[in-house]
């Protein structure tokens, strides 16, 4: 729509602004064309490394912060699960495997990491 921009993933015409991002009704796909000179696919990612750690809801997160578990969770390799509504206190941020870039220890299971996505700060 705005000189001849289309979706970087569909090649889509029909893609929209919203504030600093552009987005394809399409595919869903949502990219800042300014970020690394170009709409690649990666942009979006990089973009959201480059502001942090952030929670389900948006919120930056730092080391130290309590943060409340918003769904049940099943801790693999045991029958555990970590129930939806736990608090965790004194989280560290760390660049781990497989998106789980929060460590911490939660009572009555032990060390552990959990994705940000899956958290909201306290």
């Amino acid at each position: 729509m705005d000189d001849g921009l289309k979706c970087p993933k569909c090649n889509s015409e029909h893609v929209y602004q919203d504030g600093m991002l552009w987005i394809c009704p399409e595919c869903a796909h949502e990219w800042n064309p300014q970020a690394e000179g170009g709409a690649g696919a990666g942009a979006g990612a990089d973009a959201a490394a480059d502001q942090g750690v952030r929670d389900a809801n948006g919120n930056a997160l730092s080391d130290g912060d309590a943060v409340t578990v918003i769904k049940d969770l099943k801790v693999k390799g045991s029958s555990l699960v970590v129930k939806g509504g736990t608090k965790v206190k004194n989280i560290r941020l760390v660049d781990g495997a497989d998106g789980h870039n929060i460590a911490c220890k939660i009572d009555g299971i032990g060390a552990m990491n959990l994705k940000s996505e899956f958290v909201k700060k306290a």
